[in-house]
């Protein structure tokens, strides 16, 4: 595996021992809702992700199997989205990533984490090689169809509906509402969506910033107001690890623009 490049952000206030983790687990895991982990070699995988060293958290997740393989997908995809350089190296992440998750679900169909996982890097490979080409080899349905299954078996997964919430919105932008129905997309849904993960992990940044992008892509230049507001709000909240520091901090980026 090649090096990967390093979390650019000081870590030490990301940096947990088990017992803070797990003190803290239920406030860094608003997003996902992964329940704490009774393996300590998972939680270890897990200790590495939330200090943002991503590719030894990936080493120490997939050796640990089980639910060791969410905190690798996790970790993966969260890397690739916000650091990977290279956009052909961070394709093949991403697909590597749906492909483990893939295989995670047929071993627990169950795992919420494994369907969300296979769903958001999917949903970022597509946008990586266009929505509308994504679309055309059937890849829209099938991350609608996993984000669906992970909120029917997690009904509290924020991260699945802010993800469900950008699928709508996406289809939406690229192809228009009368197309975007035929995929099953819903502005009204879109919306709705949004708002539930806002609900359910109110001081979600990432959150913040995906319902100011989809009512930009679903409402246009009158929403750019409360678009606004939304990544101003992003901006300003308090990290408690690494990644919730890369959304911030693209949060941070937008407003610049």
């Amino acid at each position: 595996m090649a090096k990967w490049t390093a979390f650019p952000h000081d870590n030490a206030d990301y940096t947990y021992t088990a017992a803070t983790l797990k003190k803290h687990w239920a406030r860094l895991h608003a997003g996902d809702a992964e329940p704490l982990p009774k393996d300590e070699k998972v939680l270890a995988a897990w200790l590495l992700f939330h200090a943002g060293d991503f590719q030894k958290a990936v080493d120490a997740g997939t050796k640990a199997g089980g639910a060791g393989i969410t905190a690798a997908n996790k970790a993966q995809a969260i890397y690739a989205n916000y650091l990977e350089a290279s956009e052909k190296a961070k394709l093949a992440l991403f697909m590597e990533v749906a492909e483990r998750a893939e295989a995670q679900i047929a071993l627990d169909p169950k795992n919420a984490n494994a369907h969300y996982c296979m769903a958001y890097a999917l949903g970022r490979y597509s946008q990586g090689i266009s929505i509308a080409k994504a679309l055309a080899q059937g890849l829209g349905g099938k991350v609608k169809s996993a984000l669906e299954t992970a909120i029917k078996l997690s009904p509290k997964h924020a991260d699945a509906h802010i993800a469900l919430g950008t699928f709508h919105a996406e289809v939406i932008d690229k192809v228009g509402s009368l197309l975007g129905r035929t995929q099953g997309a819903s502005k009204d849904t879109g919306i709705a969506m949004f708002k539930n993960a806002l609900k359910l992990n109110p001081t979600s940044a990432i959150a913040m910033v995906e319902y100011a992008n989809g009512l930009v892509m679903l409402e246009g230049d009158k929403k750019m107001k409360d678009a606004e507001k939304l990544y101003a709000d992003a901006a300003a909240c308090t990290p408690m690890d690494a990644m919730e520091r890369l959304d911030v901090e693209m949060a941070k980026a937008e407003l610049e623009d």
